[in-house]
């Protein structure tokens, strides 16, 4: 009996309780209590932040937005559209967007027609 309780473990813990229902894997708690589905809105003061960077992209230059006050859902609706306007690829990783090439003038522009407020950040 140890050795299948043992091996329960080693597979992630309880999946179902007939007290709860089925469990999230994520938190253990019910699927009904569950907050992991949930959008959280980044904390932080509600300004855009955008940057320019090359350091450890290989000298490549790449405009970051971070700061930005929407949950992720509409944070990648965002990235996509500020990708279109540049006419350029990029990426959202860790609620920050990536746009490549220097794009800095043109962000700020355009994230302030959509209604949010931006900064120039950096040098």
């Amino acid at each position: 009996m140890a050795k299948k309780a043992s091996s329960l473990a080693a597979l992630g813990g309880l999946v179902y309780s007939t007290d709860a229902g089925r469990l999230c894997p994520g938190c253990g708690k019910p699927v009904g209590e569950c907050l992991c589905g949930q959008a959280v809105v980044a904390e932080g003061d509600g300004i855009c932040r955008v940057r320019r960077e090359t350091k450890g992209r290989g000298g490549k230059t790449v405009t970051t937005v971070s700061g930005v006050p929407l949950p992720p859902d509409q944070l990648k609706e965002l990235a996509s559209s500020l990708k279109r306007r540049c006419g350029t690829g990029g990426a959202l990783k860790d609620g920050v967007i990536e746009i490549q090439g220097d794009h800095v003038d043109l962000l700020l522009g355009e994230l302030r027609k959509q209604g949010l407020q931006a900064k120039k950040a950096g040098g």
